[in-house]
């Protein structure tokens, strides 16, 4: 067995650990052929992950472009207790005024510890109209986690 094989994650352990990490870095194609790399907030649904972002940002002008976008979120200080995910992702982009708003919401509500009030749900549905959601739907994934290695290399 590869060390590449024992340090990859199930899908049960990359659910895990997307729900217990708070920023991907989302990676989209510049328009000068650069990477443009952003960290946002996103939900899990399923096995999907989900974002917003203001539909006037270089991202969403990136994914206009090219609807393409890699996703990475990582953990650990260590090398030993590295561990994250990569995903090369197709973006699929909602503009519906309602799916924008309640992906808001439901944003706001993990971030905000389970629930939101009423000015904060008036808050999202005020940004609602000047944002986009962000579908990414996986094309493929590598993972890690070096805690597996037991300290060993």
């Amino acid at each position: 067995m590869s060390r590449r094989d024992q340090i990859r994650m199930s899908d049960d352990e990359v659910r895990a650990f997307l729900d217990e990490q708070r920023t991907v870095t989302c990676a989209t194609n510049g328009l000068r052929g650069w990477p443009h790399l952003m960290p946002l907030w996103y939900v899990r649904r399923d096995d999907e992950l989900w974002a917003w972002t203001y539909a006037k940002s270089q991202k969403a002008r990136n994914l206009e472009r090219d609807a393409r976008a890699t996703l990475q979120v990582e953990a650990g200080t260590e090398y030993h207790l590295l561990r994250g995910v990569m995903f090369e992702t197709d973006v699929e982009i909602v503009r519906d005024g309602t799916a924008v708003e309640a992906l808001g919401a439901e944003l706001f509500t993990r971030y905000g510890g389970g629930s939101i009030d009423d000015a904060t749900r008036a808050m999202v549905a005020a940004q609602a109209p000047k944002r986009i959601g962000l579908r990414f739907v996986e094309r493929s994934r590598v993972s890690w986690d070096h805690r597996k290695l037991g300290g060993t290399y």
